[in-house]
Parts: C-alpha cells; structure tokens; sequence
C-alpha cells in the first residue's frame, strides 16, 4: 500500500477554502466515482483502491491517501495531478 501526503498553502477565507475544495471533489467524484463526505473541516473520498481526505487547516490544505495495491503503480501522476490542481484552484 501506497501513502501520498501533500500540504499546499493558500490565501483564501475558510468558506471560499471549503467551497473550492468542494467544487474540485465533485469534478473528481463525477470522474473517478469517489464516494464524498464531509466530517467538520475534513472531506473524506473513498473508491475502489483509493482511501484519503482534503483537510482544511488555517491557510494550508492537507491532502493524503493510501492507495491500494494496483493504484500505487500510478502514485506518481496521481500527486502531479492533484498537485496540478491545487496550484490551479488555489494558486
């Protein structure tokens, strides 16, 4: 099993953080089917093979996973892609 952790600041108020954060999630869960929920500050995304969570934190976002044993051969585009976004979405 495969672990991704990425931090990346932001400058956006918690309510635009949280609003961002959902608009991704629900282009990625209409893409890759991921199974959403919010638990206070931390959005949980769940599928076959992938299991993390998008945590909102004072100025940062904390994005982490494991992946199973078949999506850890794609670890690396995974986090360039989700990197990809973050620099995107939240500058």
């Amino acid at each position: 099993m495969s672990q991704i952790d990425i931090r990346h600041s932001h400058s956006l108020s918690p309510a635009r953080a949280r609003q961002a954060v959902q608009e991704v999630a629900d282009k990625l869960s209409e893409r890759f089917e991921f199974q959403l929920r919010w638990e206070g500050d931390v959005l949980h995304f769940s599928r076959g093979g992938v299991d993390g969570a998008i945590e909102l934190l004072p100025k940062q976002l904390r994005v982490t996973a494991r992946l199973g044993f078949l999506m850890s051969a794609f670890k690396g585009r995974i986090e360039e892609e989700i990197r990809r976004v973050l620099d995107e979405r939240f500058g």
